[in-house]
């Protein structure tokens, strides 16, 4: 192995965030979030009619979906670690589940 493929591997090994850091992130996403939704439900829809005043709702609309977004990644990776502690349960289920398919298929 080169010197500049072992700083690479180094440089891009994957680094766990600290734990509180994601419960962190999480409790600012959904405060987010449900500012978000406040806003948008506080907004009157006669009012809709003037373009001007449709900055906010489009920027409260924006925020929402990336708030949103960012909760759904949170919570995968919070899930995909849960599972690596599982994983060889969920492999052997996986290939349980297979064959008993397979075996319905199959014609008697």
């Amino acid at each position: 192995m080169s010197e500049v493929e072992r700083l690479l591997r180094e440089a891009l090994t994957p680094v766990e965030p600290p734990e509180g850091m994601t419960d962190r992130l999480e409790r600012t996403l959904t405060e987010t979030r449900d500012a978000a939704v406040e806003e948008l439900t506080d907004w009157e829809l006669h009012s809709m009619r003037d373009p001007r005043n449709w900055a906010r709702p489009i920027g409260a609309a924006a925020v929402l979906a990336t708030a949103a977004a960012g909760l759904v990644v949170v919570r995968m990776r919070q899930r995909q670690r849960g599972r690596k502690a599982h994983r060889l349960g969920g492999v052997e289920r996986s290939v349980r589940d297979a064959a008993g398919d397979v075996r319905r298929r199959l014609p008697r």
